[in-house]
């Protein structure tokens, strides 16, 4: 199994293995406040071959590249206006910008599968540490196998990946508990890739305008995080369920009165006052527990579509998706 270390206990030890694994081109399990990272360097195309086979990653889905800070960023990014404002406002925080590449960034590539363009991200505390330390930018999807539930913990890394990788950094729980909102500016307007740990409002009220959001699907990969299934228990997923039988496990929010949960395989709730917040730091975890207990289906009460709840409906959307 992975190395555990804690950060929190040992964050000088943390540095010095972590960026000497990642000198050796290995990636590593990485905290970060939406959810834990497998990060490896992303100018090293031998370190991101390793990050796509550890997570059986399609090639075609580009990675989010992790900064220490906005003036790193511009090294190999390109900022119009509005992006630089947003970077400004929510940097270090779950906001991921897709700009355009400065021409020789020193971004591989196969980190960005082939586009010109690069998702990039300042996250807060312990990781934008890390990568200052390291010195290079560090490329880092979540640390699961592709298409599953991400992970929220040091545990999970563990028991999805550990005997993938060498080593786990361990900062306890991911205090957001969803993935990073993807935004990307063309020709002076905002267009929302993926909803996530930051809110859509928040965005709007920094810029000034309203986030555009897609009509219809596309085949069009963009951005981490937009293929139709993904973030998927074992067990089939069932959205705004009014009732729920006894081979299902239920997970609810705000504690409806759900006919039938008292025969559930189980019952989590992700808020017992409905704050959106709480629920998106829970859903991962909780989705995991639900689908320890070998449930068939893992079936979710209604969750408002607003504010957090649009990401946490995104992922659930995805998650219960048709599978290949």
């Amino acid at each position: 199994m992975a190395r555990h270390i804690d950060i929190l206990e040992h964050p000088q030890m943390a540095i010095e293995v972590a960026t000497a694994t990642l000198a050796e081109g290995l990636p590593i399990g990485l905290p970060t406040e939406t959810v834990y990272g497998l990060a490896a360097d992303a100018t090293n195309p031998a370190a991101i071959t390793r990050i796509y086979e550890t997570k059986g990653r399609p090639r075609f889905n580009p990675l989010i590249c992790h900064m220490s800070d906005l003036a790193m960023a511009e090294r190999y990014a390109i900022f119009d206006p509005i992006s630089r404002k947003l970077a400004e406002a929510f940097w270090p925080g779950p906001l991921t910008l897709v700009l355009p590449l400065q021409p020789d960034s020193g971004i591989h590539p196969l980190a960005t599968a082939g586009l010109d363009t690069v998702g990039i991200r300042v996250p807060q505390g312990f990781a934008g540490e890390l990568i200052r330390a390291f010195g290079r930018p560090l490329a880092a999807p979540s640390a699961n196998t592709s298409g599953k539930i991400s992970a929220t913990s040091a545990d999970h890394v563990d028991d999805d990946l550990g005997e993938r990788i060498t080593l786990i950094l361990d900062a306890g729980s991911s205090v957001v508990g969803v993935e990073s909102t993807i935004v990307k500016v063309e020709d002076g307007e905002m267009r929302l890739l993926r909803p996530g740990g930051l809110a859509a409002s928040e965005i709007e009220r920094v810029a000034g305008k309203a986030l555009k959001r897609k009509k219809k699907a596309s085949a069009a990969i963009e951005a981490p995080g937009m293929l139709a299934s993904h973030y998927a228990p074992g067990a089939a997923v069932r959205l705004d369920a009014t009732e729920v039988s006894a081979s299902e496990a239920l997970i609810r929010f705000g504690t409806p009165n759900i006919p039938g949960s008292e025969n559930a395989v189980a019952v989590l709730d992700l808020s017992t006052t409905g704050d959106l917040a709480e629920a998106a730091a829970n859903l991962f975890d909780f989705m995991k527990r639900a689908d320890a207990t070998g449930a068939t289906t893992i079936a979710f009460s209604h969750i408002p579509d607003e504010g957090l709840g649009e990401a946490i409906n995104d992922r659930l959307r995805r998650a219960a998706a048709p599978r290949d």
